[in-house]
């Protein structure tokens, strides 16, 4: 029945998580040097430790303040805190869990009749200002301290980076321990004088009542981490104010010494025993330590990069909760007695105003207290969980091995087809370039014939006119001066000629190939000759040749025996079969 009722401080403590607790990582997550996946694990773990081993310190103020005694008003109690903190972060508003659950419990003083220790509440109240400018306190002199100290070391900015991962991670855990031995009061505190008095033995260690209150109210905690912290976590690293990693990493350390200074019993007894007052161990507002330190950091910056509309609307969140939290608390508180019957408080005032500093001297339901020994199932479940744990290690293992080969064989398969496809592509477009070359090529061949004919057509009608003219000059006198005239200008015609010049031009262009060819067998060959050579691959005659290059038929005999001595040919060998097969 006990763990029924308390399914409403483990709402609380799921509340907490989601909210309070992301005040641990925000910054570090917000800055992005910690991935949220590993802020979660490092939080979760802390802060069940926390809670386990130091979280009695602040549950001793909470009881004093009002000492909830009986099991239905701890477990309305804590749902409307609860439900108080669910909604704020709903709103993405990192309020504070403190502050719901003592609105919460005043609201039960109220009902229950009880008088509201203001001594007690005027301490709480007190820290709820000294938290978060402790925490801008703290911020800013170790971000100055952390200046100085870089500029000095002169560290490495690739170095610097991946310390300052290591930082965040190593104050994120201090931070998660502090925020578990502080608040896990606002999650079970009110349980406590309903806890069944027993002692659970795992052999190694022993848990009491409390001791197991508080392991449930952590895990609850880490609950909340895991499931739904990651809204307000961006609203805390983000939406206040940018933030460097030196500067998140001051702020996760000057919040978490804030906490720890409000719940550590053994620094609090060492600043008395050497004279100094007492420190109050207090359930501290963790999102108001988290946003002090960011506003000291804002601050120490000239205070341009605070958005100062966002803080606005979280000093709105911290004022209203505890009020809500209270009101909502004595209705409950109202409707869970009149309707459900419910016993909300102990009507015989039989019950302990307060919870004393030992816990062992609080009332106990049973006298004796009950010893359950769980030394030998705890042992046979680490063993059993041992074994599932191996094979199913084994099997993934296993799994991944052949998941491997089969994503390494489609992934060689995958990039063989795509290789094969850009090289038929590849073998496409270079087919279709090479035949429009081709075509262009033959058509240029065509041409350059056509130009050829033209000339060596033009080149005999002008030598027979020529021929023509040398007869009538010879046989007649007259006239001589005019036709000498228009002999001289057919020997101008056929030594400039611009189709001529087209088709040397054409045959450098067509014939480039063929001279690198020709070149690197015969080195010697000059231009002419090399024209010559592209003229016998045309299959062309001694007289066209003569006609093309304006000499004489003989003088291209004469090249062509020239041609072959330096091409050292016999005089079997063929000159034209062996050019065109260049």
């Amino acid at each position: 029945m006990f763990f029924f009722f308390l399914s409403s401080g483990l709402f609380l403590g799921w509340s907490l998580g989601a909210n309070d607790a992301a005040n641990i990582f925000g910054s570090a997550v917000g800055s992005r040097m910690v991935k949220f996946s590993v802020a979660v694990v490092v939080a979760s773990i802390f802060v069940v430790l926390g809670a386990v081993l130091q979280g009695s310190g602040a549950s001793i103020t909470l009881g004093k303040l009002g000492s909830v005694d009986a099991i239905g008003g701890a477990f309305t109690v804590a749902l409307c805190a609860g439900i108080t903190v669910f909604w704020m972060t709903r709103l993405k508003l990192p309020v504070s869990t403190s502050q719901a659950i003592i609105g919460a419990i005043i609201g039960w003083n109220f009902y229950s009749g009880n008088t509201t220790d203001m001594t007690v509440l005027g301490k709480i109240v007190s820290t709820w200002v000294a938290g978060p400018i402790l925490g801008a306190i703290f911020a800013i002199l170790m971000y100055k301290l952390l200046k100085f100290f870089l500029a000095k070391s002169k560290i490495h900015l690739i170095k610097l980076d991946a310390y300052l991962k290591y930082a965040l991670l190593i104050i994120g855990g201090f931070g998660a321990f502090s925020l578990g031995a502080n608040n896990v009061a606002n999650v079970v505190g009110v349980f406590i004088p309903s806890v069944p008095d027993i002692q659970l033995d795992f052999g190694f260690f022993i848990f009491d009542g409390v001791q197991l209150l508080f392991l449930i109210g952590g895990i609850s905690i880490a609950m909340g981490i895991v499931t739904y912290s990651k809204k307000v976590m961006m609203t805390v690293g983000n939406d206040l104010m940018k933030l460097s990693a030196e500067a998140a990493l001051v702020i996760v350390l000057a919040h978490a010494m804030v906490l720890f200074i409000f719940s550590s019993s053994s620094l609090s007894n060492a600043i008395q025993s050497i004279g100094l007052p007492a420190i109050p161990l207090v359930p501290v507002s963790s999102s108001q330590a988290i946003v002090g330190a960011i506003m000291g950091i804002g601050l120490l910056k000239g205070g341009r990069g605070i958005k100062f509309n966002v803080l606005g609307r979280i000093s709105l969140g911290w004022i209203t909760t505890p009020i809500i939290a209270g009101v909502v608390s004595f209705m409950s508180l109202f409707f869970m007695d009149n309707v459900f019957k419910l016993q909300v408080y102990n009507t015989t005032k039989t019950a302990l105003k307060s919870i004393k500093s030992d816990f062992n001297n609080l009332p106990k339901p049973v006298d004796i207290p009950v010893n359950v020994n769980l030394f030998q199932p705890f042992l046979y479940t680490v063993i059993i969980l041992l074994i599932i744990v191996i094979i199913v290690l084994a099997l993934k293992l296993t799994s991944k091995k052949l998941k491997s080969k089969d994503e390494e064989s489609s992934d060689i398969s995958r990039k063989y087809k795509a290789q094969e496809a850009f090289l038929k592509t590849e073998l496409a477009k270079a087919n279709t370039e090479n035949a429009e070359l081709e075509k262009e090529i033959d058509f240029k061949r065509k041409e350059q014939m056509s130009i050829a004919l033209n000339i060596i057509q033009k080149n005999r009608f002008l030598e027979k006119l020529r021929a023509k003219i040398d007869k009538i000059i010879d046989k007649s006198d007259s006239d001589q001066v005019e036709l000498s005239k228009l002999k001289k200008l057919i020997v101008e015609n056929l030594s400039i000629d611009k189709d001529r010049q087209r088709f040397n031009i054409y045959i450098n262009e067509l014939n480039r190939d063929f001279y690198f060819r020709l070149l690197n067998r015969y080195p010697n060959l000059t231009e002419n000759e090399q024209r010559l050579c592209s003229l016998v691959r045309l299959n062309l005659s001694s007289k066209d040749m003569a006609s093309i290059l304006n000499i004489s038929t003989k003088s291209v005999e004469v090249n062509r025996h020239r041609l072959r001595k330096k091409m050292h040919l016999k005089r079997e060998d063929n000159l034209t079969e062996l050019i065109s097969k260049l």
